[in-house]
């Protein structure tokens, strides 16, 4: 009789000591850092990339609803995500095809789905310059992967003109300000335009307190980092991650140096990367020989930046340039500036 009561004390204090355990994990981390594990569950399945599918499949099943006012919220999960997607740049499609396979798609390459209300507004900046083959690639492929995970979203083109180095960060500046002028988007997505993703349950929403870093296995680095910070390639960031690290700098001129740059400034700024899964986060580059990069004699040594000093004073809130001009094309919204250009250590 004394064990029995015992061990029904014991039991009880056990209890107790579980729930408010549980209780300070909830109040420390929110209930959905504790549950997320469960949304993410896919990101540890054995994926077979031996067998994808065409990035069509299934969205005929998307129809039109027949009222707005009855049309439901879409599911949690879209359920047309299949896993692997079969990409190949053997043949250039036109832009008219690409219109056709995606009728849903309205002028400025802004999209809803028609059956339901969507969960996510998505911004997909795109850095550009005289890259015309491959923005027909990108613009074959992302349009029905982001249907298929049920977001609502814009596609973004900044143009950068003139005959000076490209600057891809200080366009994609451009391009945030600009797209918050027509909505406000839950995540902004930066996205280089030679990168296409192959697996649509690589979801392009933000992670809720970090900047995640997707494109986390490309092709040509044979599907693994190619260094520990590398922030590079595609990138989901909310309004309120972008404006907390200052945005991206706005002084490096030519390729390469940036995204150190950018990953020294979320630490900065108190953030870390996230990253998605290397099995979901799979991308395959475009490799255009013929098509070749302007001469870039100003390239900016990453060694000479010291972010700890400039992140604060180089970015958002210094960010000039000249609007030339706005459109919209049935497949995105190109944005065409004039950014300057100021030789680096001049």
């Amino acid at each position: 009789m004394f064990l029995s009561r015992m061990e029904n004390h014991c039991f009880l204090v056990f209890v107790f000591v579980f729930q408010a355990i549980f209780i300070l994990i909830l109040y420390r981390s929110g209930p959905s850092r504790v549950f997320r594990g469960f949304v993410e569950a896919p990101q540890v399945m054995v994926v077979d990339y031996s067998k994808p599918h065409d990035v069509y499949t299934n969205l005929s099943l998307f129809t039109r609803a027949p009222s707005e006012d009855t049309m439901p919220y879409c599911s949690a999960q879209s359920p047309v995500l299949v896993g692997p997607l079969t990409i190949t740049f053997k043949a250039l499609p036109s832009e008219r095809m690409i219109i056709k396979r995606n009728p849903f798609v309205q002028s400025g390459g802004h999209y809803k789905p028609p059956h339901c209300f969507a969960r996510y507004k998505s911004a997909i900046l795109v850095a550009y310059r005289n890259q015309e083959k491959k923005l027909r690639h990108l613009l074959y492929y992302i349009h029905p992967f982001l249907q298929r995970q049920q977001l609502s979203y814009t596609i973004y083109l900044i143009q950068q003109v003139g005959t000076g180095s490209f600057n891809r960060a200080k366009l994609l500046n451009v391009g945030v300000r600009e797209a918050m002028k027509d909505e406000e988007w839950d995540c902004l997505v930066l996205h280089d335009i030679d990168l296409v993703p192959e697996n649509d349950y690589n979801l392009y929403i933000c992670d809720e307190y970090y900047p995640k870093h997707m494109a986390s296995a490309i092709d040509k680095f044979q599907y693994t980092l190619p260094y520990k910070s590398f922030f590079g390639g595609v990138s989901a960031l909310t309004p309120d991650h972008y404006m907390k690290m200052n945005g991206f700098p706005n002084t490096y001129w030519g390729d390469g140096g940036e995204n150190d740059d950018i990953a020294t400034r979320i630490h900065l700024a108190g953030m870390k990367i996230v990253r998605t899964s290397p099995h979901l986060g799979r991308y395959r580059v475009m490799d255009y020989k013929e098509e070749t990069e302007i001469p870039d004699p100003w390239r900016r040594p990453p060694s000479q930046h010291n972010t700890r000093k400039t992140w604060k004073a180089d970015g958002m809130n210094t960010l000039q340039f000249r609007l030339l001009s706005r459109t919209k094309h049935p497949l995105y919204t190109k944005i065409t500036v004039d950014i300057g250009y100021v030789p680096p250590f001049s």
